[in-house]
């Protein structure tokens, strides 16, 4: 039996609400691994001059299990 967990994260970018996408799945396969789904939440501009592409998203990813 597997089990899957679900985290929330906010990637930002400059340059488009794609590259926010991408930098925060770039942070989570940094620190987590078997991801088998990421699924966009909301894009939205931030910043004082609304030049900051924020993307909210859910990464799910395979629990690994110690066996002793």
């Amino acid at each position: 039996m597997s089990v899957i967990k679900i985290i929330e994260l906010v990637g930002s970018s400059t340059t488009g609400s794609d590259d926010a996408v991408r930098a925060a799945l770039k942070d989570a396969q940094a620190t987590l691994r078997h991801i088998k789904a990421v699924d966009v939440v909301s894009v939205g501009l931030r910043g004082d001059n609304l030049d900051e592409w924020r993307a909210h998203v859910r990464v799910a990813f395979l629990i690994e299990r110690v066996i002793e």
